[in-house]
């Protein structure tokens, strides 16, 4: 399989297991990633970390040679399918993190978008170089990066095809830490052991409150927030974490 997916303890670690192409994403390994993310969905997994095999890329976007003389109803259809497959990684209930430790391009970045927080080594390049080919994006890249960068400095990289450094990249928000190391397991795990501490459902929460709300107006946003800050404090974590404060103890959450 060129993807794996294992545990290790509470983790789920999706890896892409194609290093002498630099993990390119071919049509049968965005399949993979579908059923790699339905499992991980199915799991007691409470993160999940996505990765690349090999020290110099995580992946360095679709494999060229599969787009070749396609017709349009194909390419539409693998445009919308590999939407639908980044989409279903985005919306996972636990947070994920992109591990990037080289190249991340095209539909490489676009993957590592989709994830909650993307975190990289100092040798991290990242770019949607896809004007390059006469093409543009088209697993989300368009309106992932924007989302989060902002309109001018996301039509900046995409127009122009240019490769954004680590350092760059952190100061933009692209990246949401450069990390030192060489392990790339050990490196999401230290990112987001410290988020787990809390529950679940609130962590799930705060990010539907978020990610819902940049997509509306502050007053439509408002009301999200109320809505599922409301949600929250139904809970069983909710009573656990506010007992735990008043009686001066750690919290014990069961993520209900």
């Amino acid at each position: 399989m060129t993807v794996s997916l294992t545990r290790d303890g509470s983790f789920a670690v999706l890896t892409l297991n194609r290093p002498e192409a630099l993990n390119a994403l071919s049509f049968a390994i965005i399949r993979q990633i579908d059923q790699a993310v339905r499992e991980v969905a199915q799991s007691d997994a409470r993160g999940l970390i996505v990765t690349g095999a090999g020290p110099k890329s995580f992946c360095a976007g679709a494999d060229i040679k599969e787009l070749i003389g396609r017709g349009l109803q194909s390419q539409h259809e693998g445009a919308r399918g590999g939407q639908l497959v980044f989409d279903r990684l985005a919306e996972l209930r636990i947070p994920s993190v992109a591990v990037i430790h080289g190249y991340a391009f095209g539909g490489g970045l676009e993957l590592a978008l989709a994830c909650t927080f993307r975190v990289g080594t100092a040798q991290a390049k990242l770019g949607l170089p896809e004007v390059k080919l006469g093409l543009i994006p088209g697993y989300g890249g368009t309106q992932r990066l924007p989302r989060l960068i902002g309109e001018g400095r996301a039509l900046d990289i995409i127009l122009s095809g240019r490769t954004v450094g680590a350092e760059e990249a952190e100061r933009i928000g692209l990246l949401n830490r450069v990390m030192a190391g060489d392990d790339p397991v050990s490196l999401g795990k230290s990112y987001l052991e410290p988020m787990l501490q809390h529950g679940l459902g609130a962590l799930q929460f705060a990010r539907q409150a978020v990610q819902r709300g940049m997509q509306t107006t502050l007053e439509q946003g408002l009301r999200i927030e109320c809505d599922l800050s409301t949600l929250a404090f139904q809970t069983e974590d909710a009573a656990e974490g506010m007992a735990a404060f008043a009686e001066k103890r750690n919290a014990q959450f069961k993520d209900r």
